[in-house]
């Protein structure tokens, strides 16, 4: 499963002598360097990487030269994708055909067989994959590190002659004179805690193009901002989203079982608590591990990452695990809202592709393909805008494109899973009623309609008096661990001196209104331990701590927080994790 080749930063180093332009002057204040691209594309993703390679291919296909730049946040293609994952191969196999019988490839463990289990706390009852839904069955699909997909794309799409700068944080968007977005700022580097410039202070540069395709991901710091600033959500629900918690083990050789892929429901997530498990067997006696929780749950006192470490104690769970030892760990959030939940995808210049818009199948747990396909979908309405001489204006073509995919098709037929689950729980929700409309589904109608997302996530926290704290089990350091001592597997790092990319509305709220009413959740939901509640020695009174070296760039606090009083930005590009073989 390791990828092997030596793919670092380095690999990617930006060439400013090419499309170089006069220095530009933003707000008459701040002198950048301006590079200029047909295409620029924020974020080294499938979503971005697929949109890359397409448009290579077309101006292969149509010999016209076409610029495209991709910039990246991690310090690596790949260091900060987390996924599952089993890839459905459709997104693929529409990029390149042929992909099987390219070199190098680390897609290499088809699903061989699969089960669905309702945990209990000392056993499991299986659900009968024979009466499973087509739509959430592997068959033909690939247990793969998402990661090294990623890297393996991104050395295709180098050699198409792809410009890809890694550790190039995307900070702001540009917009031209009639308010299409034009470009980003990259690279801006070297302002202290205190918000003065340090004497290695670089401006950055703009990244300019006829159009910008965002591929950000979860939450993506940038893609939030314009589906505010050009109220791409009018017309859609609230998105949704769950946090995925991933440890990667070497098992056992007796323990493995390669191309076996596992999901449960149920303990110790109470029936109220949407989420479950999935446990995927690689070929190298790896397995990966994970826990999603669906960020809607009420109580305050939950703390998702020790429900994870709780569900490794089942019996079933801490035999798989018994005698193998853990070798990564990693959190990311994860789009549920589906269907309904998709905003516009358009705007003036650019567009958004992948899970910046959502595209994940909530019963399937994929949205790998669907990032790829999107991707392709904007770059064929980007390349034709290009070669017709036009920019600036909005990819219609994009969303006339979608709105007959199947990607859409797809979200439809899954869009009453994540209320069902909602409103019933997840034994009538999640698996009775959601089966049998999906049953439905395949047969072109629903028994229930179109149900929809009422609030967000942030909004379902209830007071904490209406509920009781959750008492966790400590770590024994073996089978489950502590926060921190699972960070360091992450290997997420920040420059230290630069002002906290976790930034506060109001530093009083966390205090005055988060801890007396919501017990401060900020404390339990962040996977990495980043939030705390500090109190002196002697007494004193309390004060919110932010540990941003810590983050893992999961988003959950900029989703989760019951004041929406924490905002998500971009640290020094390179900061976060370093995932390997996630």
């Amino acid at each position: 499963m390791a990828f092997s080749a030596d793919f670092c930063c380095n690999a990617f180093k930006p060439d400013l002598t090419k499309n170089k332009k006069e220095l530009s002057m933003e707000n008459g204040a701040m002198e950048r360097e301006a590079m200029e691209f047909d295409v620029v594309i924020v974020g080294a993703g499938p979503a971005g990487l697929a949109a890359a390679i397409r448009l290579k291919q077309l101006g292969d296909e149509q010999g016209r030269e076409i610029n495209v730049v991709v910039v990246e946040k991690g310090s690596e293609v790949g260091a900060h994708i987390l996924s599952g994952a089993v890839l459905d191969p459709s997104g693929l196999d529409r990029l390149m055909p042929d992909w099987r019988g390219l070199p190098g490839t680390p897609i290499d463990t088809p699903v061989t067989s699969e089960s669905f289990k309702v945990l209990g706390a000392s056993g499991s009852m299986p659900l009968p994959v024979f009466a499973m839904p087509p739509m959430v069955k592997n068959h033909g699909s690939y247990i793969v590190s998402m990661g090294n997909v990623c890297r393996w794309l991104a050395e295709i799409a180098e050699g198409m002659g792809v410009e890809i700068y890694p550790g190039m944080a995307a900070s702001q968007y540009l917009t031209r004179a009639d308010g299409s977005v034009r470009g980003v700022v990259v690279g801006e580097m070297g302002i202290g805690k205190d918000g003065e410039k340090k004497s290695s202070y670089e401006p950055g540069m703009e990244l300019v193009g006829k159009y910008v395709l965002f591929a950000e991901g979860v939450r993506g710091s940038l893609s939030k901002q314009l589906i505010a600033d050009f109220n791409l959500d009018a017309d859609s629900d609230p998105q949704k989203y769950g946090i995925g918690l991933k440890e990667l083990w070497e098992v056992k050789p007796e323990n493995a079982r390669a191309g076996h892929v596992q999901h449960t429901f149920g303990w110790p997530l109470k029936n109220d608590t949407g989420g479950g498990s999935f446990c995927y067997h690689y070929s190298d006696n790896t397995v990966a591990l994970g826990f999603v929780v669906h960020l809607n749950y009420k109580n305050p006192h939950l703390y998702p990452y020790g429900e994870f470490q709780k569900f490794k104690t089942h019996p079933e769970i801490a035999s798989l695990l018994e005698g193998g030892k853990r070798i990564a760990y990693g959190s990311r959030a994860i789009t549920e809202g589906g269907y309904q939940s998709v905003p516009k995808l358009t705007f003036p210049g650019g567009a958004l592709i992948g899970c910046s818009a959502g595209f994940v199948n909530v019963p399937r747990i994929k949205g790998n393909h669907n990032a790829m396909l999107t991707g392709i979908m904007a770059a064929e309405a980007a390349f034709e805008a290009v070669a017709a001489g036009r920019e600036g204006d909005a990819l219609d073509a994009y969303q006339t494109a979608y709105n007959a995919s199947p990607v859409k098709a797809e979200l439809k037929k899954a869009r009453n899973v994540k209320p069902l689950w909602t409103n019933f729980g997840t034994l009538a929700g999640g698996i009775a009623f959601s089966g049998l409309d999906l049953w439905t589904n395949t047969l072109g109608f629903s028994l229930f309609g179109t149900l929809h997302h009422t609030k967000t996530d942030a909004a379902a926290t209830e007071p904490a008096e209406r509920h009781k704290p959750i008492d966790y089990p400590k770590p024994d350091g073996e089978l489950t661990f502590d926060r921190l001592t699972n960070v360091a597997f992450a290997a997420t790092n920040h420059e230290e001196d630069q002002p906290a990319h976790l930034k506060l509305n109001d530093a009083s709220i966390p205090v005055s209104v988060n801890l007396p009413v919501y017990a401060e959740p900020a404390q339990r939901y962040c996977p990495a331990g980043v939030y705390e509640i500090v109190t002196e020695e002697g007494g004193g009174d309390p004060r919110f701590q932010i540990n941003a070296q810590n983050c893992v760039h999961c988003k959950t606090c900029d989703i989760k927080d019951p004041s929406q009083n924490i905002l998500w930005t971009t640290p020094e590009g390179g900061g976060g994790p370093n995932y390997p073989n996630m």
